[in-house]
């Protein structure tokens, strides 16, 4: 059955997106975070998968959301437009985002006296020793440093869904032959961007092959895929896939209480399994992790997420409805709080105040942009304008 003799299906918007959208990136401002004990505990410490296979399968939902249902109802032309637009804020967000985190650590390096931020802890000193090639290369994305590598790659997935409208107009089929033909050819190294000509390095977040999860999201938001069932056994598999991939996934460089950090022949299986977890090309058996846990959330959550409930999944959920300028806003955060750990120490009170504060400035970028989006001069949605002393719902 081609997609071109389906009805648009309208679908509302799945409460529990906001949330886990939310949760993942708080756990990535952890991750972002300097030398962050905190590090010690987050998902990629227990498993081959993290925090950002969650934000951008939820970014796929997000987006069949969103863009999904301007091709449906307004055609494929309206939806590409769409999408260059979300497509345009997404490329100045990175490179307005560079440029407020390296002023951030000029200033950092100036107020301290030290040559370090800059230098030593982003790798950025090569754009100031060399501004005009690596300004054109910021620009023209051939100079993605690994701190600012998820946007770039979120762009080129964000390119492809027109691509994958038209295809799915003519037959579902061929949007798994391209997404899973991507992933295939991205395993073997034959796609991917250059992110330093002088250092001979590619995209870190190769976007042919973290488009598959992208787009698992995407498809399960549009209704191609149908949901999983919750069935014991599948949760029994889940349940044993994550177990048996935990004392495989951590690096020598963590304490780690799942994995190999103090076990170092376990280090030997976690090399041989060498493509197959790779982060870069989003390897299968990362792939994998991934969807096992995704579907244990999936149980857990309940059905249209009832089992999420009370006021920290609320707090999340409103983080996660402004992913895109909590993310940014966290870019910035995190490395003002690794500056404050430096001078503080990273014991345990310090610790779980600078993650603390980074939470709540989350919160508060998430409601500062949320009332923006909706300030008092723009009438409500389902309110007539005031004209002749009459304002009521219509």
């Amino acid at each position: 059955m081609t997609a071109a003799s389906d009805a648009p299906v309208r679908r509302e918007r799945d409460p529990r997106l906001d949330f886990f959208r939310g949760l993942g990136v708080c756990i990535i401002l952890v991750a972002h975070v300097p030398w962050n004990p905190w590090l010690e505990f987050i998902p990629a410490r227990f498993g081959f998968s993290d925090a950002a296979e969650m934000f951008v399968f939820c970014s796929g939902m997000a987006s069949a959301l969103a863009f999904g249902r301007v091709f449906d109802e307004h055609g494929w032309i309206a939806g590409a437009q769409r999408i260059a637009f979300r497509m345009w804020q997404v490329y100045w967000a990175h490179i307005c985002s560079f440029l407020a985190v390296l002023a951030f650590a000029i200033a950092a390096d100036q107020w301290l006296g030290v040559d370090h931020y800059v230098r030593e802890e982003l790798k950025l000193q090569i754009a100031l020793d060399h501004p005009r090639v690596h300004l054109l290369g910021l620009i023209t994305l051939r100079y993605v440093p690994n701190y600012f590598d998820i946007l770039p790659m979120y762009l080129v997935v964000l390119a492809m869904v027109p691509l994958v409208m038209a295809l799915a107009s003519v037959n579902r089929a061929l949007v798994g032959v391209f997404v899973l033909g991507s992933w295939c050819l991205a395993q073997f190294g034959w796609l991917n961007f250059i992110a330093e000509g002088e250092e001979g390095r590619d995209w870190f977040f190769n976007p042919f092959a973290w488009q598959i999860v992208f787009f698992l999201g995407f498809a399960f938001a549009k209704g191609w895929l149908p949901p999983p069932p919750r069935d014991r056994r599948l949760v029994i598999v889940a349940i044993a896939i994550v177990a048996l991939a935990a004392p495989f996934s951590c690096g020598n460089a963590f304490n780690c209480y799942a994995g190999y950090g103090h076990a170092p022949v376990l280090a030997e299986v976690h090399d041989a399994l060498g493509r197959l977890i790779a982060k870069s090309e989003q390897g299968p058996l990362r792939t994998l992790h991934f969807l096992a846990t995704a579907y244990l959330a999936y149980v857990v959550a309940g059905p249209r997420g009832s089992n999420l409930r009370g006021q920290l999944v609320d707090t999340l959920r409103q983080i996660g409805q402004q992913t895109l300028a909590v993310f940014l806003t966290g870019l910035v955060v995190a490395q003002a709080l690794g500056v404050a750990l430096d001078l503080t120490g990273r014991g345990f009170l310090a610790s779980a105040l600078a993650n603390g504060i980074g939470f709540v400035l989350l919160f508060c970028a998430a409601r500062v942009v949320s009332h923006m989006k909706s300030p008092p001069w723009r009438p409500a949605t389902g309110r007539v304008r005031i004209g002749a002393g009459v304002n009521h719902k219509g």
